[in-house]
């Protein structure tokens, strides 16, 4: 499929709606499933600590957000090669794109190495800023440790997935997810039993490097447009690493406002206590079910857009982005209304702690009503994206997190508790989305990206 949309667009052929809507659906099912599998994980993890009581599931909430911003960085620096590589693609320069490919396993192993480095010195320092409580600290260190040793392979994952995306194979990307989800569960029952808290994040490594191992020799050696040939070497291209650093280093900057902003919300959120700090964990794991969808759209609405782009083709830039942005906010509407009713059994599942239980579905139904433009923000970054647009949508959504959920969650958190921190969320998600879509409606980023 991802073959026949790029010789169309590139000859110039007529799309009919049916058309793109089959185009989009068949790029985003695949991914979709692959973020139910990875949400699943997350879920697998909070219900296995959950049952070891409200100071287990506390130890990974105090860092879950640290945890975010490291991946996130990786997935920026993932996605600022894989931009590059859709585009490519779509102009039909296939062996340029195996070379950037190349380029950019080096570059990203580097700098994971590097967040590494930085992590491991800066542990305990974070855990003492964010005002851990004594008895959760040590679980929360070796938590911490553990998951800052597997972004190495959290970054070539994140690489290997995005490239293969941008190519139009959503298919394999999601079943080695899946596969990870019960390679998860799996290494969990072996590792918890025996290492409590820690087992968690070990089974979580294990998982994620035996699917990382068959994702890069996949792709490295099996990818149609991607395996390496023996006659192309490896070049310091400075374009190409020029282009890397103007469209990575905003979505670095956004992931370190985004997640800064949830790591100081976590600080306001600690003198709450355990139970609003675990409430609030599982609050944000099963929110996650509702924005899969949004993030399924999202890697769709960057394929489609940056082999338009690639092509030539403003129209089907423009209407590819429109049509994914329409789908994304009905779609997570939709899971929201869902999620506002089984709220109460997910986290009856999640864990056995009946105030914990109430506290968190009481919050979860609060954030509920911005899922729609939630869903808008997260699918216009991607179209955004496709098109190398990364500096002004990093611009709002410093805006909207700083100055409209820190703000508000200071001013609410007095008087309302950690129900204040959630309506300070919903009204910054409507905000982050209103924005968004005011943005990607003006039609700058096409002309600026066709020129």
């Amino acid at each position: 499929m991802a073959n026949n949309f790029t010789d169309t667009i590139k000859n110039q052929g007529h799309l009919s709606l049916k058309e793109k809507l089959k185009i989009i659906i068949q790029l985003s099912i695949p991914t979709i499933l692959s973020q139910i599998s990875s949400i699943l994980m997350q879920y697998i993890d909070a219900a296995m600590v959950g049952h070891l009581g409200p100071d287990a599931s506390a130890s990974i909430g105090i860092v879950s957000t640290s945890s975010w911003l490291l991946s996130g960085l990786c997935n920026a620096m993932a996605t600022s090669f894989a931009v590059q590589v859709a585009q490519l693609i779509g102009a039909g320069k296939h062996q340029k794109a195996r070379r950037t490919f190349k380029l950019a396993l080096v570059i990203s192993f580097l700098f994971s190495c590097l967040l590494l480095l930085i992590s491991v010195m800066g542990n305990h320092s974070l855990l003492r800023w964010l005002g851990t409580d004594p008895s959760l600290f040590n679980n929360a260190s070796a938590y911490f440790l553990v998951f800052t040793l597997s972004l190495p392979i959290v970054q070539i994952n994140s690489l290997c997935n995005s490239m293969l995306q941008c190519c139009g194979n959503m298919k394999t990307p999601s079943i080695l997810n899946a596969s990870m989800c019960g390679l998860d569960v799996i290494y969990n029952l072996i590792f918890i039993q025996y290492f409590g808290v820690v087992g968690a994040a070990i089974g979580t490594l294990c998982a994620q490097l035996t699917v990382c191992l068959i994702n890069l020799w996949y792709t490295t050696m099996h990818s149609p447009l991607l395996k390496f040939h023996k006659q192309e070497t490896l070049t310091m291209d400075k374009e190409t690493l020029k282009n890397a650093f103007h469209i990575g280093t905003p979505l670095a900057f956004e992931h370190i406002a985004i997640c800064g902003a949830m790591i100081m919300s976590t600080k306001i959120i600690a003198p709450l206590g355990t139970i609003a700090i675990a409430a609030h964990s599982f609050a944000i794991t099963a929110e996650s079910l509702c924005y899969m969808p949004g993030y399924g759209l999202e890697a769709a609405a960057t394929t489609l857009v940056g082999q338009s782009i690639g092509a030539q083709r403003e129209d089907l830039a423009k209407s590819f982005s429109n049509l994914t942005i329409a789908f994304g906010a009905v779609i997570m509407g939709i899971i929201a209304i869902l999620m506002f009713f089984i709220s109460p059994y997910v986290f009856a599942m999640l864990t056995p702690d009946v105030a914990t239980q109430q506290l968190a579905t009481e919050v979860l139904r609060i954030e509920l009503f911005a899922e729609p433009l939630y869903g808008v923000s997260i699918v216009a970054s991607g179209a955004l994206r496709g098109a190398g647009d990364t500096f002004i949508p990093s611009l709002l959504n410093l805006f909207s997190i700083w100055g409209v959920r820190l703000s508000l969650s200071v001013l609410f958190v007095q008087k309302m508790g950690l129900h204040g921190v959630w309506l300070a969320m919903c009204i910054e998600l409507c905000v982050r989305g209103l924005l968004l879509l005011y943005r990607q409606q003006r039609g700058k980023w096409i002309h600026k990206a066709m020129s």
